[in-house]
C-alpha cells in the first residue's frame, strides 16, 4: 500500500531503532522482554508548542456549532475541526474499525483514539463501535434476551464495516479488536470474506477458548472444544493455517497475567481444580504474526500504549512518533446507555439527567456553577462540552430507577465524542453506608505488586496477588458526612468528594489509564 510505503520511509529516515523507543516491549519466539506502565510523556516545551497551535486553530473554530451525530460516527464536525492542519489526507490512511469486548463499548477505546489522532491519523478514520447489546449468550445457539450470539455480533460488524466504507471511499478498513471483539472479527472475515480487511489485530482474543472441555458449558462462545471456536480454528489451506487468508492477522497476548488464559477455572467461578486445558498461549493462532507483551492483563494487551504501539507498527512497517498529545481547546461528548434487566447494553437511554461540574483536582470541591446541564432525548447524547485539557471533571448523572452517579475524571488531553456514560442501581444494602466510593478501570486490570495504587489512602480492596482480574475496587464508608476522597492508580491522580448513600448516591473516580 502506498500509505505503508511512506510511513516506512518517513520512520526509516529517523534512524532509530524499534528498542530505542520502546518497541522492545513484546516478546516473539525466542526473545524477551519487559513492558513499563507508563505513558511516554510529552517533553513540556513540545507541549506547550502544540498546544498554542491547537490555540490558534481554537480560534478559527469558535464560533462553529457542535453537530449532533452518534458516538463512534466518525465525527466530522466538531472533532476534526480541532485537530489542526497537520493530519495526512484521507486517502494516506486507512480507516480502521475497533471492535470491543463482552459487555464493553466504545469508550474503551478512548485513549487508543487519542494515540492514533495524535500520531496524524485522521479522526475521520477512527471508528469505535458500540454493539447494542455487548454481551454473549450462555449459549450460543440458544436465543437470549439482550443478548448476542457470535454470528449476530459478526452481522452488526459486517453493517458497521459497511457503513464505514461507504462514508470513507476506502476500499478496506483495518480491524483492531479486544477480547471478544476479535471473535467477530473472524467470524466476519470466515463468513463475509476477506475483501473489505487489510489487517486484522486480536488483543486477549481467547481464540482457543476460556476453557476447552466438552463438559462444561459445551455451547458457550468461549469455550475452545464448543461449536463457534472449533469452526473457527478448523485448519484452512495446504498449510493448515487457522486464519482466514487474504488478511494480516496479529494477535497480541500476555505472557501469564490474562485472567482469561490460565490452566485452572478460578476467574470462572470454578476454582483452582478445575482444568481449563488453555494456558497463556492460548489467544496465538497458527498463520498470524503472534506478539507476546510481558506483564499486562487482559486488556491491556489492547489499550495500554504498548499494544498501541505493536498495532501501529504492524499497521505502517513504522514507528509511532509520539504518545498523547493535548489539546488547548477540548471538546467532548457521548451518550448515555443502559441495562437491560442486569444485562449492560449500548443503546441510548433518553430522559437521563447530566450535569458536568469543574472541580479542584486537588480536592474534588465543584468550581462555581455547572458547566452543562442537560437530559436526554432519544439518541442519549448528553454533550457536546467545551473544556482545556487542564480542567478535572465531575460528571453527574441519573434516570428514574437508578442512583445519581458522582463520576470524577482526571482532564481529558484530547477531544472525544466516546465520553459515554452508564447508570447504576444501588441495593437497599447500599443505601445503609453513610457514602460509597469507587475506583474503575475500564481499560485494563489492578495488578497487586505490579501497579501503585490506593483508594481512601488504604489498599484497593478486594484485589489479589496473581493474575490482574479485578477493574472496580469499592469503599462502604460509615459517615455521610461531605469530605474528600483520593483515588491514585500509578501517575494518576483523582480526588472526588462523597455524597449521601441514603439519599441514592454515590461517588466513582474513572480512570484514563
Amino acid at each position: 500500500m502506498k500509505w505503508a510505503r511512506q510511513e516506512k520511509h518517513r520512520q526509516a529516515s529517523l534512524s532509530v531503532s524499534a528498542r530505542e523507543v520502546g518497541l522492545s516491549g513484546f516478546v516473539t519466539e525466542g526473545t524477551a522482554g519487559r513492558v513499563g506502565h507508563m505513558e511516554p510523556i510529552v517533553p513540556a516545551r513540545r507541549m506547550a508548542q502544540a498546544m498554542a497551535a491547537a490555540a490558534a486553530v481554537a480560534l478559527l473554530t469558535a464560533g462553529c456549532a457542535a453537530p449532533g451525530g452518534s458516538a463512534g460516527s466518525g465525527a466530522t464536525g466538531w472533532l476534526s475541526s480541532l485537530t489542526g492542519g497537520t493530519q495526512p489526507s484521507l486517502t494516506e490512511r486507512p480507516p480502521i474499525v475497533f471492535v470491543h469486548g463482552n459487555g464493553d463499548g466504545a469508550a474503551n477505546w478512548l485513549t487508543t483514539l487519542w494515540r492514533f489522532e495524535s500520531n496524524g491519523w485522521p479522526r475521520e478514520r477512527l471508528h469505535a463501535i458500540d454493539a447494542p447489546n455487548p454481551l454473549s449468550r450462555d449459549d450460543d445457539a440458544v436465543a437470549q434476551p439482550d443478548r448476542t450470539s457470535a454470528s449476530e455480533h459478526a452481522a452488526y460488524l459486517a453493517s458497521e464495516i459497511d457503513a464505514v466504507l461507504k462514508r470513507t471511499g476506502a476500499q478496506q478498513v483495518v480491524l483492531v479488536g479486544n477480547s471478544r471483539g476479535g471473535n467477530a472479527m473472524r467470524t466476519y472475515v470466515r463468513d463475509y470474506g476477506a475483501a473489505k480487511v487489510s489487517h486484522a489485530v486480536l488483543g486477549g482474543t481467547p481464540n482457543h477458548g476460556v476453557w476447552a472441555r466438552a463438559d462444561f458449558r459445551p455451547g458457550n462462545e468461549f469455550n475452545g472444544a464448543g461449536p463457534v471456536l472449533t469452526r473457527l480454528n478448523t485448519p484452512q489451506g495446504p498449510q493448515g493455517l487457522e486464519v482466514s487468508p487474504g488478511v494480516k492477522w496479529m494477535t497480541l497476548r500476555s505472557d501469564a497475567n490474562d485472567k482469561f488464559a490460565v490452566p485452572t477455572g478460578e476467574w470462572i467461578g470454578q476454582g483452582p481444580s478445575f482444568k481449563t486445558n488453555v494456558d497463556a498461549r492460548g489467544p496465538e493462532l497458527k498463520g498470524a504474526d503472534n506478539r507476546v507483551l510481558p506483564g499486562l492483563d487482559h486488556r491491556e494487551v489492547s489499550y495500554h500504549q504498548k499494544a498501541f504501539e505493536q498495532t501501529w507498527q504492524f499497521i505502517t512497517g513504522g514507528l509511532p512518533a509520539r504518545g498523547i498529545e493535548p489539546q488547548a481547546q477540548v471538546v467532548i461528548d457521548g451518550k448515555v446507555t443502559g441495562l437491560a434487566g442486569s444485562a449492560p447494553t449500548n443503546l441510548p437511554m433518553a430522559g437521563a439527567r447530566v450535569q458536568v461540574h469543574a472541580v479542584n483536582c486537588d480536592s474534588g470541591e465543584r468550581r462555581g456553577a455547572a458547566l452543562l446541564d442537560r437530559t436526554t432525548a432519544a439518541d442519549g447524547r448528553w454533550g457536546p462540552l467545551r473544556t482545556d485539557a487542564q480542567t478535572c471533571l465531575e460528571f453527574e448523572y441519573g434516570a428514574a430507577g437508578f442512583a445519581t452517579v458522582h463520576q470524577y475524571r482526571a482532564p481529558f488531553p484530547r477531544s472525544s465524542d466516546v465520553v459515554n456514560l452508564r447508570p447504576i442501581r444501588m441495593s437497599d444494602a447500599d443505601r445503609k453506608a453513610g457514602a460509597l466510593v469507587s475506583l474503575t478501570r475500564p481499560r485494563g486490570y489492578f495488578g497487586l505488586g505490579r501497579d501503585e495504587m490506593s483508594l481512601d489512602g488504604a489498599p484497593l480492596p478486594g484485589v489479589v496477588a496473581g493474575v490482574a482480574g479485578q477493574s472496580l475496587a469499592r469503599v462502604s464508608l460509615p459517615s455521610a458526612e461531605a469530605r474528600t476522597v483520593i483515588a491514585r492508580f500509578n501517575t494518576e491522580r483523582i480526588a472526588m468528594r462523597t455524597w449521601p448513600a441514603a439519599q441514592g448516591h454515590l461517588s466513582v473516580a474513572e480512570l484514563h489509564q
